[in-house]
């Protein structure tokens, strides 16, 4: 039995594995534009919480091309650990990168779930004694099933599976947690769909922050009438 253990700042690392537009257009387990805010969500959180954040790319040129803007924005000064493999596992600059980040739980987020997630989360488990916590909604597979059963697969040799807001929110844990809570909130209102909704109702309705500034004339009333 796994022991369990929750997420904080000090004790995971993150991937980003092959988050390009090829990759992208095969995925049919999820809408591809909620696949990408989900994983920019990640890397905005990570970012907060000062994560060591690896970011592995494949045949970027020959093939996959380059890695979301959106998400490159969040890290624009972070390397690209380019490589050929399939699984990211095979090649040495990812595996040293992992190991100078010194963490053994490793946060991943990837495509496809079926082939680059599930056989970096295995070989990463067996050869390099990592705990494996794939984040389902942040990566996506070609097909509904292809996700789903890889998924399956991976649970039941000891992968975790989570999601990109649970790890959000084990990082934050606290809300007394005063120096991220800003930015947190700002994360959720902008990714976290009706969550973030909810809150911004939360704080113009019950703790009557100041409202936003209406786009366009206001009609007074008066004058209307």
């Amino acid at each position: 039995m796994i022991e369990p253990e929750l997420l904080t700042p000090t004790n995971c690392q993150l991937i980003f594995i092959d988050h390009q537009p090829q990759m992208a257009f095969g995925v049919q387990s999820m809408d591809r534009q909620t696949l990408k805010n989900n994983v920019v969500a990640l890397a905005k959180s990570a970012k907060v919480f000062d994560i060591p954040t690896t970011i592995t790319t494949v045949e970027t040129d020959s093939f996959s091309g380059h890695t979301y803007p959106e998400l490159l924005a969040v890290f624009p000064e972070h390397p690209l650990l380019e490589r050929t493999s399939m699984n990211s596992w095979d090649d040495q600059k990812v595996r040293d990168v992992l190991a100078e980040n010194g963490q053994k739980n490793v946060v991943v987020s990837g495509l496809w779930t079926e082939v680059c997630n599930n056989s970096f989360a295995f070989s990463a488990m067996a050869e390099g004694g990592y705990r494996i916590f794939m984040v389902a909604d942040a990566s996506g597979g070609t097909t509904k099933d292809a996700h789903e059963y890889s998924m399956q697969r991976m649970i039941q040799a000891g992968v975790v599976p989570v999601t990109w807001q649970q790890v959000l929110l084990e990082w934050q844990r606290d809300w007394a947690r005063r120096d991220t809570y800003d930015a947190v909130i700002g994360i959720v209102k902008e990714h976290s769909g009706a969550y973030g909704m909810g809150v911004d109702y939360a704080y113009t309705m019950v703790h009557k922050a100041e409202e936003r500034v209406q786009h366009g004339p206001r009609l007074d009333p008066v004058a209307a009438g």
